[in-house]
């Protein structure tokens, strides 16, 4: 076999200079669609229909029951919808069409669910199909990257190992900005190593514009990779160094562009003429970026957010470990030993190649992104849910794909061998730990994964001394072994319906948050849930969602609250209860819902929607309620557009009372939701907004009670 002077290993490694072969000159340009199924000429005639089988397969695992989940997040589909209906609202990424505050996110990630609904209608489908068509996409995306310097069989284990990793399986059918940002960032990462691989300028700019347009779907989560992939380049580019730092300044200026350009137009917007910016407390989106959604994420000071500024650790243990326990492990973690391990193979074996080695530099921007995200992720004392760690997914499968591509070829060296097989056993002692947490669970399963990577492990150390089908069964068992838990979890997310602000992946006990459990607490340790009550409640027990998301003891500080049920309905068979989350005893307004009000929507009756109807299209707002759960949740039950006082939690500035007083004096608002949202509740907004906002309605306007939920009605006033 012939051998790659640059890397020193097997000859279907290209050298870092030369161009991928299909695109060589002289070469004959074969059919578009023949290309399509064949791949490249010197490929096996079973790697491209293999990776389309792998982005097929993906296709179907992510599509499989995606309506169960109705409107999955409603505070975002309620922005969705709003933005199908007002063009206004699409840009700025208002959540309602009468344009009264924005979502706590720039609106960049929105814009293909609102397209979607445009064309398809509101329904579940389209506003999930297209975060389904992300996560194909970023397996494809992943498999290229690694492929295009190492085995096929190297760029389809990159690939599945994304595919079936839980909590990319749960956000890539989800409506948060997640998927879209994992997609940006795995592109920014192949652009970079194309760059490397021929010094081109344009590859370097693809990946700040990469970047630039992930900033509008997560803002400053996307320059987390930035260090790595700078420094890589600027280290390892086959081009002089003059011209490196000028490609990198063309980089910056494409990013600052694509992510720029909407910043500035919503700045220079005149206040008056937009939606208040939610999220911030002086209608900023820079204040916005650079604080709750940036800094505060970091060091935990973030006001306006669930508990208030300066973080107490509610959102659980900061450090090394993060990344392992109970409460974020099964999401992520599955292989993250077996990664970090082949990342270190990965750099002992190309230490010694060349400045330039695409190789060498193919792990530096991976694993570079892989670990700088790690870093940052177990330290940040913020607002942290476990959903985040997506972020990781792409990073991790290259890293994981690349390490057992390039140590399989290198299995004739016994330290390659053995390293090999130390990241299988990892692999498969981790997934017996993690699958051991959850012990009612296929409780066989754990024993089948320890059993098979221990057993993997000695054929794998002999891999280049024994026969190659002796070989070859050993790496198919550990394979197995390394994917089984992961997969199972997969299968259990994929099979289960997900709603709320707070989604889990893996099956029901799998994941623990804890929050603020302070004395009064209900019951912790539900999955995805709150670990107790706020200081004070006095929450109810509700029944527990098909998906397990109850919060027992959801009560709010004060609040004598009801049994509540406030699970959105969606299009499908969703329905967490949320205890608390219901009406509020006397006095309760203004937020007065236990904790599930901030996870999601009101469920909403057709006595309450027939009330809303009336004479709607005379308003601007049907309706206005405190909190956008609330308000989320009867917006998209009736199609018109309901005024969230207060944004997210209820603790934004706007509208001010003299707004909202002015707003009905105009006629422009017809109903006030009772019970709506948290702005006297877990957080405090600058001026007491929400809460002067719910005494002035409670002291001037006539009760209109329906079912269990209660109204004010704005057009008429208590007599006396």
């Amino acid at each position: 076999m012939s051998v790659d002077r640059q890397s020193g290993t097997a000859a279907w490694l290209p050298s870092a200079t030369a161009p991928p072969p299909a695109a060589r000159a002289g070469e004959p340009r074969r059919p578009f669609f023949r290309g399509l199924w064949r791949g490249r000429p010197e490929d096996p005639r079973w790697a491209r229909p293999a990776l389309l089988g792998l982005l097929a397969a993906t296709l179907v695992l992510y599509l499989y029951g995606l309506s169960a989940s109705g409107y999955a997040n409603s505070f975002y589909s309620a922005a969705v919808q709003a933005g199908s209906r007002s063009w206004k609202a699409f840009f700025f990424g208002s959540l309602d069409a009468g344009n009264a505050i924005t979502v706590d996110k720039p609106s960049g990630f929105l814009w293909p669910m609102e397209l979607s609904v445009r064309i398809f209608g509101l329904n579940s489908w389209a506003i999930l199909t297209p975060e389904v068509l992300m996560g194909v996409g970023s397996v494809a995306v992943v498999h290229a990257g690694v492929r295009r310097r190492f085995s096929p069989v190297a760029g389809l284990i990159a690939g599945a190992v994304l595919a079936l990793t839980p909590v990319a399986a749960l956000m890539f059918r989800f409506n948060n900005p997640d998927a879209m940002l994992a997609l940006l960032m795995a592109l920014a990462c192949y652009f970079v190593v194309r760059a490397v691989e021929d010094g081109r300028t344009r590859w370097l700019v693809w990946a700040g514009t990469a970047i630039g347009f992930a900033f509008l779907a997560k803002t400053l989560q996307a320059f987390l990779i930035l260090p790595p992939l700078a420094i890589v380049y600027a280290v390892c580019a086959p081009v002089p160094v003059r011209k490196r730092f000028g490609q990198l300044a063309a980089a910056t200026l494409a990013l600052v562009v694509a992510g720029g350009w909407w910043v500035a137009i919503v700045e220079l917007w005149p206040a008056s003429s937009r939606p208040y910016i939610g999220g911030s407390q002086n209608n900023s989106f820079l204040e916005l970026t650079f604080g709750y959604n940036g800094l505060g994420r970091i060091n935990g000071d973030e006001t306006g957010s669930v508990g208030g500024a300066g973080g107490t650790g509610q959102w659980g243990e900061t450090g090394w470990e993060r990344m392992f326990n109970s409460e974020i492990g099964s999401q992520i973690s599955w292989l993250l030993p077996a990664a970090l391990i082949l990342l270190a193979a990965g750099l002992v074996a190309t230490r010694r190649l060349r400045r330039t080695s695409v190789t060498r530099a193919s792990f530096l921007v991976w694993g570079g992104s892989l670990l700088i995200t790690l870093v940052v992720f177990s330290y940040m004392a913020g607002i942290f849910h476990q959903y985040y760690t997506v972020a990781l997914a792409p990073y991790l499968a290259a890293v994981t794909g690349m390490g057992a591509g390039l140590l399989w070829e290198k299995r004739q060296e016994l330290w390659a061998s053995i390293t090999l097989a130390a990241s299988v056993v990892a692999a498969a002692v981790w997934g017996y730990v993690l699958l051991n947490r959850t012990t009612d669970y296929l409780p066989w399963m754990k024993w089948l994964v320890l059993i098979g990577g221990l057993t993997a492990a000695p054929g794998l150390v002999l891999a280049g001394r024994i026969s190659r089908r002796l070989a070859l069964g050993a790496a198919a068992v550990g394979l197995v072994a390394a994917l089984a838990g992961p997969t199972a979890y997969t299968l259990s997310t994929v099979g289960s319906a997900h709603t709320g602000s707070i989604p889990t992946a893996g099956p029901a006990g799998a994941s623990t948050m804890g929050f603020g459990g302070g004395p009064g607490g209900g019951k912790g340790g539900m999955r995805g849930g709150f670990g107790g009550g706020m200081p004070g409640g006095q929450g109810q027990q509700g029944q527990q969602g098909r998906n397990g998301n109850g919060f027992p003891g959801g009560g709010m500080p004060g609040r004598n609250q009801q049994n509540g049920n406030g699970g959105t309905r969606g299009p499908g068979r969703s329905g967490n209860g949320f205890p608390g989350a219901g009406r509020t005893g006397e006095g309760g307004m203004g937020g007065g819902m236990g904790a599930g009000g901030l996870l999601n929507g009101a469920s909403v009756s057709s006595a309450a929607r027939k009330l809303l109807a009336q004479d709607a299209s005379t308003y601007t707002w049907v309706a206005a309620s405190v909190g956008s759960q609330n308000a989320a949740g009867y917006q998209l039950a009736t199609g018109d557009p309901v005024m969230a006082i207060g944004g997210f939690n209820g603790t934004d500035p706007s509208p001010t009372l003299a707004q909202f007083e002015k707003y009905v004096a105009d006629g422009r608002i017809h109903y006030f939701i009772a019970g709506g949202g948290m702005g006297a509740g877990l957080g405090t907004s600058s001026n007491g907004a929400a809460s002067q906002i719910s005494s002035w309605v409670r002291k001037n306007f006539t009760k209109v009670t329906v079912g269990s939920a209660t109204f004010y009605d704005l057009t008429q006033k208590k007599n006396g």
